[in-house]
This record gives structure tokens, sequence and C-alpha cells, in this order.
């Protein structure tokens, strides 16, 4: 090592996991938020990023080698946005309303990783913060997303038609192994209302990049999925699947739908139809009324194979929706799994993740 980097590399040792921490203590917030435990959160997160701010100026102050350059500029940007979401948060208690208060705060999570993630080519912390906690010590897994070309194109984390957030554009993570001579499960992931795909990415890029999937995030045209009018927003990602489809090799078997909240609902919406391309819809939080059904077509919803994921306190669409949803695609024929989580609210549960995976990848019934 040049002894000029040595300044350098002491700040990335204590960026790194200064950052790191600040977005673990973001995402168990995400996880738990809810009205009735916002003031525990705050009081929870108190303190939590006191040293990003001394070890951002640090690293402002100190003349960095010119070659590293541009990791300073991702562990700087990604300290800073991880920093803000929890200032955010520590605020929102005294916000006119708390709760949409914390929400925006906790878009300073996806600003972090996304400037954070480059990293993950260079640094073994953070390509194991990218990863499901059980594969962190697959050093066989390791050994080859450490082997990748950094510069390799068509992989990792994509933006189609737009920077992140665009309307009407899509966020794309291809796992850095990507080979074509297989075929590759494909996940479409809808945000929430006022969400948008290149955030939302990152609620599953850590099982994506585990177990070899493709994640599509789209991002709805208007500021919430066309509920209403399904055709505006169905019609934008049957184009998006269909681009995805074209670049790269995808397993026409094993394609799912699933989405939070009202990209739970518009994965009903979409999913029930008969034309709908989907072999598995997993509709997270989401809003149901029986007059969905209107929409569904009869063959399909035989076997057709959903996964609901609702929380006992949510306090936006009552369990009550999804209970009566589990009920009446099981009476038309569907085959449901249903998870009902106590301690969830209406926010996306990321530890859910890996049991809709074990059920999407896991072998199907003939």
């Amino acid at each position: 090592m040049d002894p000029q980097d040595e300044p350098a590399i002491e700040i990335i040792a204590r960026l790194v996991p200064a950052t790191l921490r600040a977005l673990q203590a973001m995402e168990f917030a995400g996880r738990h938020l809810a009205p009735a435990t916002l003031m525990q959160l705050i009081e929870a997160l108190s303190g939590r990023h006191d040293d990003l701010g001394e070890v951002v100026a640090a690293s402002r102050a100190l003349d960095w080698p010119e070659r590293l350059g541009p990791a300073r500029d991702c562990l700087e940007r990604a300290a800073e946005a991880a920093g803000e979401g929890i200032a955010g948060l520590l605020a929102a208690g005294e916000a006119p309303q708390p709760m949409f208060a914390a929400y925006r705060a906790l878009r300073g999570y996806s600003r972090a990783a996304e400037a954070l993630y480059p990293m993950a080519a260079h640094l073994m912390p953070v390509s194991q913060f990218f990863l499901e906690s059980a594969a962190r010590g697959d050093t066989d897994l390791l050994k080859r997303l450490a082997a990748v070309d950094p510069t390799r194109p068509d992989v990792g984390v994509i933006h189609v038609g737009g920077p992140p957030g665009t309307r009407g554009a899509f966020s794309l993570f291809v796992p850095e192994v990507y080979d074509a001579t297989r075929a590759w499960p494909l996940v479409v992931a809808m945000h929430g209302g006022s969400g948008n795909g290149g955030a939302f990415l990152w609620s599953w890029l850590r099982e994506a990049r585990t177990r070899g999937l493709i994640v599509l995030a789209p991002t709805a045209a208007g500021t919430t999925w066309s509920l209403m009018e399904p055709e505006v927003d169905g019609a934008n990602i049957e184009r998006m699947v269909d681009y995805v489809a074209g670049q790269w090799k995808i397993d026409a078997s094993r394609l799912l739908l699933t989405g939070m909240s009202d990209g739970g609902t518009f994965t009903y919406v979409l999913g029930l139809r008969g034309d709908c391309r989907f072999t598995h819809l997993a509709p997270v939080a989401a809003s149901f009324h029986p007059l969905l059904m209107t929409l569904a077509d009869a063959g399909r919803m035989r076997g057709l194979p959903i996964h609901i994921v609702h929380g006992t306190h949510d306090w936006m669409f009552p369990p009550e929706m999804a209970q009566s949803a589990h009920q009446t695609l099981e009476q038309a024929g569907a085959d449901v799994v249903y998870r009902e989580i106590a301690d969830l609210a209406h926010t996306y549960p990321r530890d859910e993740n890996a049991a809709i995976l074990d059920w999407f990848l896991g072998p199907r019934e003939t």
C-alpha cells in the first residue's frame, strides 16, 4: 500500500462501518414503523448517526489521492444520505404529520444504498451487507462476486427510461454473476403509493443478489398505480418485461408479480386477469375488495399460486381485508398461502422476502 494512501484508508475504515450501522438502524425503523411505535423508535435511534457527521467532516478535510476519488464520492454520499435519513426520523415526532414525515425520512435509505452499492465490488463488508444475512459467510459466493469485473456492462443496478424514480420508467437489478447459459427467475416488485421503483428496488436487491434473481422495479406513470385504469400501467409493465426478456434470459415459468400497499392491490388487479403472464402473485399490505373478482378469469384462478402478507396492526388497510382476500381467492380455486404478521403495521416487511422466495422458487405441484 502506498503510504500516501494510509490516511484515506483510515477514513474508509471509519466511514464504512458508520454508514452500515446507520443503514441497519433505518432498516429496523422501517420494519417496525407504526403510529404507536414511532416515539419509541425515535428514542432508540437517538445517537445512531452522531459518528457519521464527524467522519464525513474528517473525510472532506482530507486531501484524498486522486485515484481514490470515486470511492470517496460513493462513501461520502452514502454517509450523508444515511445521516440525513436518521436525522429526519428523529425530527418526525415534531412534524405536523409524524408518520408521513417518517416515511419521507426513510427515503434516505435508498439514496444511501444507491451511493454505496458500487463499493460492493471493492469492499468485503459492503458486499456482505448486500447479501442475505445467512449468506454473508458463504465464502464461495463471496469469491464469485469478488471475481466479477466491476466494469462489466448490463449487470448490477440499471435504470431504464430516466434517473431513478422517473415516472413510467423502471429500475432493474441483474446479478453480477449473470450467465446467459441458463434462464433466470424474474421478480417484478411494485412500490406503494407515492413511491417509486428506484427506491423500492433496494427492498429486494439483497435477496436477488444472494439467490440469483433478476428484479424489475417499475415506477407508476402517475403518483400511484392506475387502479381504475389498469391498462395504463399494465401495458407499461408488459413493455418493461418484454424489454428485459429481450436483453436477458428469463425463466418464463418463474415470473413473480409482487407489490406493497397500492402495488399489492395492483398485483391483484393485473394478476387475476386471464391474459396475465405472471406465474405467481405476492401482494403485501394490499387493499382487497370482492369487486376485484369481477376482473378475475375463472380458468386462471384454478391452482394460481398466491402468497399474501399482511400486518395485524396495519392501520391503513385493516387485516380483515387480507383475510377476506384469502377466503375469497381460495373459494375461487387459487392455491393461497396466507401470512398475517403479528408485529407488522403498514410497512414493507423485508424479513418476509426469504419466505416469499422459498415459496416462489420451490417445486410446483403438477
